[in-house]
This record gives C-alpha cells, structure tokens and sequence, in this order.
C-alpha cells in the first residue's frame, strides 16, 4: 500500500472514529447539565417537564397578543414563526409578513394544536439529548454513583404454583417466559419511579442484575422489587364517575393534592375510590385519558389468572384478549358478572385503570375474552395480565450502595492516574529516544482517541476495572514502540540508510509485537467471556487497546516515518544519543 493510500485510510479511521466519539463529547461537554437531569429521568417526567413548559410558553404568547395584537413575536419563539408559515401554506392563506404574535396564534385551529408544538419542542430537544447519551460512553456505578442489585428468581415455587398447568414438556419455556415477564415488570415498575436509566438484564437461568446510577434510596427500591404486580377486577361505579368528571372540569386545579390524593374525599362515596383511565402512547408509555371512579372491594384477584394470550373474534375477527381462569377464580367471576350484568368492570394493575368493559351476561367456565380494543392495545393487555400469571417470587440477593462523592473521587483518582502514566511514559520516550520518542507520543495520543472511539460506538461503560486495563495497555503501547525502536537502532549501527533501517526495524519487530498482543488478547477474550462485572469491563477494555495500540504502533508511527522520510527528505533518524 503507498503512503498516499496509508494516509487516507488512517484520516478516514480517524473520521469515524470521530463520528463515534462525538456524542460522548456531546453529552459530557455541549450538553446543560439540567438537560442532562432531565434526559436521564423517566420518559414520564420528560413528558411532564414539556407539557409545563409548554404550558406556560402558550400563556406567555397569549398574554403578548392580548396586550398588543400587532406585537412582533419575541426573540425566544422565533422558531414558532416558521411552523405558523408552515400551517398557513397548509391552509392555502397568504403567510403574513411581518409575522406578529396574534398571526402566529391565528394559525393553529385551537389552543391544543398550539400547546402540542411547543410541547414536541422541548420534547425533542431533551429525547434529542437523550440519544447523545445513551450513544456516548456510559460512567459505572464506581464512577457515577448509585446501586448495584442482584434479585434471585424462585422460578420452582412460580412451577409449583401453576399445579398440573407446567409439564415436562413446557416447563422450559415456562422458565423462559417467566423471566422475560419478571425482568419487563421490574423495568416497568422502576422506571415509573422516575429513577434514571436503570440498567436491567437477565443472568444466567434465575438472576436478574440491576443496575441503577445516581442516587436512590434502598428501601424505596426493595419495596419496588418485593412488590408483586398488584393485578385486579373492580366494579366501575358509573354514577359517581359521571358525577366525579362533572366535577373535575369546574374544579380540575384543586381536585387532586401534591399526592394525588382526594382534597375533598366526600365528592365520591366512601367505599368508593378514584383511579386514573390509562392507555399506552406512542412512546409505550401509560397516558392517562380520563379518571374512573371504582368500588375499594376487589371483585377478582389477578392471582386467579393461570394464562392470556390475544386471539380473534370469531365473527367479526376482531383483536381479543383471552385468559383462562382457575377453579376458584372461575366460580367468583362467574357468580360476580351474574349479579352484575349491564354494568362495567375494570382491569386494574399497579393502581391504574387499563381497561373495562360492559359484562353483558354471566361469565362462566374460566374462559375469559375482552373485546373492543385494536391490536396493539391488545397485546398491552396480555402483557397486563400476564404480570399477574406469571407471578414469580422474587428475593434480593446482594445490594450493594455507592455514594455520589465516591464516584466524583474515583474519576478524580482514574483520570489522574490515567494523565500521569501517559505524561511520564511520554517523557521518558522524548527523552530516551529524542526525535523519534514524538513518533510514539502522537501513537500514544491516538491510541487513547481510537479506544474511547470503540468504547462510544458499542456504548460500552467505562468503569475503574476498564481505566485500569487502559493505562494497561498504554504500557503495552510503550513495549511496542521500544522493540522497534531498538531493532531501527540495531540497523543504523549496521550502517544502513535511515530509510533501510526502519523498514529493517518494522519488518524485525512484526512478529515480536503480534505474538505478544495476540496472547494478551486471547486472554482478554476468555476473560471477558467468562468474566463478570469488574473482571468483564477489565477485559473489553484490554481487548480493544491492544488491536488499537497494535496499529497506531504498527501502522500509525511507521507512516509518520516515513513521512518524515519522502516529504520532508530527513537522511538521519533522531532516535539515540549514541547515534549520529
């Protein structure tokens, strides 16, 4: 390959590599650290903080309009102008020019289309963030702070629970469905608790690992893992949700306390309760359309359920959710829907409505199927009651807590570690080998570029385990460039030519350098193989700088030398004070 062709492939490495380090830079340097708060929480406070917002941008435009309908709009909602343009070529009208404030609210049909914009403004941007980081590299627990929780899965009492029901046949996929279920309804349940990012995966045959960064309380998330998917039927209460919702739109301010509580309880009855109706958006997540007031006595515990799955209407082929029901259960539902045919029943789960229907007539045999939804809402629905079926035991094994200020230490401590090492490695390269020693600074500098590159494009985490490997591998990169140096200074004193000595010293040093790499590397892959935790993110990094740091000593420091050679026609080689 000639060194025009070296040259471009290593600035077209070095481009990608950039495209995969810059969301990292993005997020730790270009991103507002309250932005950044807010693309870590749930995608529920995101929505909340954007409808706020929202909330009161509108109003701020309202009040412009009304105190000057012929105001220009202000600086900080010129962007709105555009999407006022925008609806008014939609509309075939003129677009306004100058555009004021009472033209931009003249292009929206109402008030709602007005909030949605600004709303899918803030929206983006912070989801936008969001992207940045979860494409950027990741800081562990040890770096970042927060908890670590190993949670054990009974899946024998889950077996034993279901009876007759799991064979030998199924109970593999039993076990298999089981925790697919369990590791979603942890997810679900964390998440809703505005904790950020947690990191949830399955771990061997019965373990969950969960991983939650920044500061979180242990009880509150031991309470969260222990609780059971609370899954039941209730008897909607249509008079009083009527009489609830009339209420509501005269009094939705004061309704509710900070709490979500009742301020005044006495407008529904007392055996009575209010829940919120909710369906899944387009994010896959709970949005409340509506609140339905429901009977305190549970009619039929989710316990009951021994399986769903969607199905289809026979006649009208319509989507339906079907689940079958055990003895017990099917002789309370049946007696239940008898005496109350014509009214509603809810399906609550984790004290939210997520769907009712009229009872038409009595349901009896423990045969179950719910009707009136679309495809996907039917598939929410299976998932619903499956949390209850599918009720694992689950026990929390190993805890284990780290502070915030540790964390902040540990970088402190890693990074100084990390810039000490490469400054004194890069002395004593200048110094023990004069000019050539920037040869394999410039490498050391792209090593470290290339490895960060790889550790943001797979979005690995970077841990004090995976700082430890690269410094490792730095050293690695130093024993590199010495046994070429020594083998280019073995050829001068040969007395060959600068240009014979180095492509001697490469050729020489080849084999050395792979056989070396290659061994550390098979190592580094059995260990991040088998390997876990610490162990793993040691290993990865490990692996990554030794492909990096083989090239940049292999591939980068020849193509400097010989650049020096062909370009800027050196004839000696500043690489020892013995030489000349």
């Amino acid at each position: 390959m000639s060194k025009r062709s070296r040259f471009l492939l290593l600035l077209v490495i070095l481009g990608i590599c950039f495209a995969f380090l810059w969301p990292s830079i993005s997020w730790y340097s270009r991103t507002p650290k309250e932005v950044q708060s807010l693309a870590l929480g749930s995608l529920e406070k995101i929505k909340d903080y954007s409808r706020a917002k929202a909330s009161v941008d509108v109003n701020a435009l309202k009040a412009a309009a009304k105190s000057d309908p012929a105001a220009a709009v202000p600086a900080e909602y010129k962007w709105i102008e555009k999407v006022a343009a925008k609806n008014y070529k939609e509309m075939d009208q003129k677009v306004p020019s100058p555009m004021t404030v009472s033209n931009v609210l003249s292009s929206f049909y109402n008030e709602q289309e007005i909030m949605t914009a600004v709303q899918n403004r803030y929206r983006d941007a912070i989801l936008a963030a969001k992207k940045r980081y979860q494409s950027s590299v990741k800081l562990g627990l040890d770096l970042s702070g927060g908890m670590n929780i190993i949670v054990h899965a009974d899946l024998d009492a889950a077996i034993k629970a279901q009876g007759d029901s799991v064979t030998t046949d199924n109970v593999d996929q039993f076990k298999k469905d089981a925790m697919a279920q369990a590791v979603e309804t942890l997810t679900s349940r964390i998440d809703r608790f505005g904790l950020t990012e947690p990191v949830i995966r399955q771990e061997g045959e019965d373990r969950i690992y969960i991983e939650i960064p920044g500061a979180a309380e242990a009880d509150a998330i031991n309470t969260i893992i222990m609780g059971k998917g609370i899954l039941n039927f209730r008897l909607v209460d249509k008079d009083a949700t009527d009489a609830f919702n009339q209420y509501y739109t005269t009094h939705a301010a004061n309704t509710f306390n900070a709490s979500g509580e009742l301020v005044d309880p006495s407008i529904i009855p007392d055996d009575d309760e209010v829940m919120g109706l909710y369906t899944k958006d387009d994010y896959g997540l709970d949005e409340r359309t509506g609140y339905l007031v429901v009977k305190k006595n549970i009619a039929l515990e989710g316990k009951h359920i021994k399986s769903a799955d969607v199905g289809s209407d026979h006649i009208t082929n319509q989507p339906e959710v079907d689940f079958v029901l055990d003895s017990e259960g099917a002789q309370i539902f049946g007696d239940f829907t008898g005496a109350h045919v014509g009214e509603s029943l809810a399906i609550v789960s984790d004290n939210k409505v997520k769907s009712y229907a009229r009872i038409n007539d009595a349901i009896t045999g423990g045969r179950v199927a719910i009707t009136g939804f679309g495809l996907q809402e039917a598939q929410n629905l299976k998932k619903v009651l499956q949390t209850a079926w599918l009720n694992v035991p689950l026990s929390v094994e190993s805890q284990q807590v780290i502070g915030a200020s540790l964390g902040d230490q540990a970088i402190r401590q890693g990074i100084l570690a990390l810039a000490v090492g490469l400054l004194a490695i890069m002395i004593f390269l200048l110094i023990y080998y004069k000019g050539s020693g920037i040869n394999a600074v410039v490498a050391q500098v792209l090593n470290l570029y290339i490895m960060f590159s790889v550790l943001s494009a797979f979005n690995l985490t970077l841990t004090l385990p995976s700082i430890a490997g690269m410094i490792l591998t730095i050293g690695m990169a130093v024993d590199a460039n010495v046994i070429i140096f020594e083998r280019i200074k073995e050829e001068l004193r040969l007395g060959k030519s600068r240009q014979a000595s180095i492509i001697a010293g490469f050729d020489n040093a080849f084999w050395a350098i792979m056989d070396s790499n290659i061994t550390t590397f098979i190592a580094a892959i059995f260990l991040s193989q088998l390997g876990t935790g610490s162990i793993q993110g040691f290993a990865v990094s490990l692996a990554i700088g030794v492909v990096s740091s083989v090239f940049t000593a292999l591939f980068v420091s020849r193509l400097i030398f010989d650049f020096q050679t062909d370009v800027l026609h050196a004839e000696h080689i500043s690489i020892s004070w013995r030489l000349k």
